[in-house]
């Protein structure tokens, strides 16, 4: 059985940085890729960023490009996002997500987290 425990969001000012973590237990062919996805308030879940266990390719959301860097830890199951130069338009629920294949859709993930809220204070 897959379970995805995300860890370490919190309240940052704007211009800080937080470290995400998702520890994946079961994993498979089923959980080949690892992404992240963020809901703010009224607004769709929206992809940020996701990696392959194997390769280690990685793809980003654009309005996370040169801020975040997904990356994985094999040895620990466990996949990072660390976030930088945060500003107040990402305070959002983050969601860590596993599927067989790296894609930039919601409906491709099977296996989803309980969820970390991210607030980026002005």
């Amino acid at each position: 059985q897959v379970q995805l425990v995300e860890a370490g969001g919190g309240l940052v000012q704007a211009g800080g940085s937080l470290r995400l973590s998702c520890a994946c237990s079961g994993r498979s062919f089923s959980t080949s890729a690892m992404g992240w996805f963020r809901q703010a308030p009224g607004k769709e879940r929206e992809f940020v960023a996701a990696i392959t266990w194997t390769s280690g390719r990685t793809y980003y959301a654009d309005s996370v490009k040169g801020r975040f860097t997904i990356s994985r830890d094999d040895a620990k199951n466990t996949v990072y996002l660390q976030m930088a130069s945060l500003q107040p338009e990402d305070t959002a629920v983050y969601y860590c997500a596993a599927g067989p294949q790296l894609r930039l859709g919601a409906h491709s993930y099977d296996y989803w987290g309980q969820g970390t809220q991210v607030t980026v204070s002005s």
